[in-house]
């Protein structure tokens, strides 16, 4: 391929999007605007926003890459993701009527507002952010190493900075809008893919006759293992359910009817979309098996076997997929920053004034903290399962506990986000604990239940109801928008 032909296309595609990105949020006046595009996003919006970040890094470089090694089980990626925002259509959409700005206001509303989850769960879930983001990052910088031959720590580097300035300029408003263009290349870019890929292999039968026999059982589980499929599904579904990017959309969306809807849209055109990248990574692997990284699969058709202009459209899609996402949880990180660790920090929200250049300032460090972390890598998969793992387990208990179970308290949720945390760990770093489980997922969420539910039962019920959890949140969230002191407001 003609890598400058790509990189020009590509520089108008990013001119395009920061353009759009000033347009839609020309109006913004508040914190709300700039963080939650005003509580007013419709049905469509949030449908093209969630389906963009979900069909991101990981179902483009990973989930094709992960084809390629194991065939069908790269579709296991799509079918965690289609699980975890169904069920979040179903759990978490009537949140919606509760005026939540962070996952961390939601997690400690389900114990009496405690300061002490507030403030626990908000700072790892701000590392969970960063931890996406980077993983954005990383699959990006992948992309363009590939195609421009650069040097991969250069090739991230331009791709943190081609998405921050959109984000920078518009804000929430200008991710909504500018993932829901991004979904329309990046479906027809994979369709158009995966068309041309199998007509490059011969046809369907030479594409199953070029696969190792396992990779074409049921979901590759013949080559994948029953215990590592299943834990790939579930952590990918818990990633959903804990990531805070899409309770953001929750929060963000019209009303509670709105959220669920296009949640289950999102949800039922993901679980269709989850063979494509399947698809394009048995491919790549017909016509190459001996590639040095599966990650390189993508990029390996769209440059090496593709015609230059579907080539420059599949390209434009994968990196279209690492930005929708990575912009989603770099506004994510920010809502974080914004309302729960300032808080933490100063005593006080921002005043109104100054919100949305705090933000901007905070965009800013976040892609920067999370550009760090992605030159420290180069394995997304594993990169991103074993953060869901670590970080989110025991978030995903809190929210599932808090939400059904009334006698949840603070202590619980204490012990369910340090024993996740933990017990991650523990399978992380034992000789042959990721080769038994595939990822720390199933035991290190079996592991934050059980700490949640026993040191619930054995500690004090909290005495906070919670219609007065909520008054106190909004209280503190009420300072954002100017309407007094909270620490007036919380004596």
């Amino acid at each position: 391929m003609n890598t400058a032909v790509f990189l020009v296309a590509f520089s108008v595609y990013i001119l395009f999007l920061i353009w759009l990105g000033w347009f839609v949020s020309r109006k913004q006046e508040s914190g709300e605007d700039f963080l939650l595009a005003g509580r007013g996003l419709p049905v469509f919006l949030i449908l093209g926003t969630t389906v963009a970040t979900m069909v991101g890094t990981g179902s483009s470089i990973g989930a094709v890459g992960f084809g390629y090694e194991n065939g069908w089980g790269g579709a296991l990626y799509g079918l965690g993701g289609a699980i975890g925002i169904l069920l979040a259509a179903w759990w978490f959409a009537p949140i919606r009527e509760l005026r939540f700005m962070t996952m961390s206001e939601e997690l400690s509303y389900y114990v009496g507002a405690n300061r002490l989850v507030k403030n626990l769960t908000g700072f790892l879930i701000f590392l969970a952010c960063i931890g996406w983001l980077g993983a954005h990052i990383l699959g990006g910088g992948m992309y363009l190493a590939w195609i421009a031959d650069m040097d991969l720590r250069v090739a991230k580097t331009i791709v943190a900075l081609g998405f921050s300035i959109y984000i920078v300029i518009g804000g929430y408003s200008a991710v909504v809008w500018t993932d829901t263009i991004q979904v329309v290349i990046l479906f027809f870019g994979f369709l158009l893919m995966a068309v041309l890929a199998i007509q490059q292999t011969g046809g369907w039968s030479s594409l199953m006759s070029a696969q190792l026999p396992e990779s074409t059982s049921l979901l590759g589980v013949q080559q994948i293992g029953s215990l590592h499929a299943v834990s790939l599904v579930v952590v990918i579904a818990v990633g959903v359910l804990a990531t805070p990017s899409f309770r953001q959309r929750i929060y963000s969306s019209e009303s509670v009817r709105s959220a669920r809807t296009s949640f289950v849209w999102s949800g039922s055109i993901y679980l269709l979309f989850s063979f494509i990248p399947a698809l394009i990574g048995m491919a790549a692997f017909a016509l190459n098996p001996e590639l040095a990284n599966r990650n390189f699969a993508f990029p390996f058709l769209a440059i090496e076997v593709l015609p230059l202009y579907v080539g420059v459209i599949v390209l434009i899609a994968g990196l279209s997929a690492t930005m929708s996402s990575a912009s989603s949880d770099a506004i994510a990180g920010v809502t974080i920053l914004m309302r729960d660790l300032y808080v933490m920090v100063k005593g006080e929200m921002p005043s109104r004034e100054k919100v949305i250049l705090y933000s901007r300032v905070a965009l800013v460090a976040v892609i920067g903290l999370a550009l760090l972390l992605a030159l420290t890598s180069d394995d997304i998969i594993a990169y991103i399962t074993n953060m869901i793992a670590t970080i989110m387990s025991g978030m995903f208990t809190c929210g599932v506990l808090g939400r059904f179970w009334p006698r949840f308290n603070w202590q619980g949720a204490v012990g369910a986000l340090v024993t996740g945390s933990v017990v991650s760990a523990a399978v992380l770093l034992y000789d042959g604990g990721t080769d038994y489980w595939g990822n720390p997922i199933i035991p290190a969420t079996i592991g934050a239940m059980a700490a949640g539910i026993i040191i619930s039962l054995i500690t004090p019920k909290s005495p906070i109801t919670p219609e007065e959890a909520q008054q106190i949140l909004d209280k503190e969230r009420d300072q954002m928008e100017g309407i007094a002191n909270i620490t007036d407001q919380l004596k």
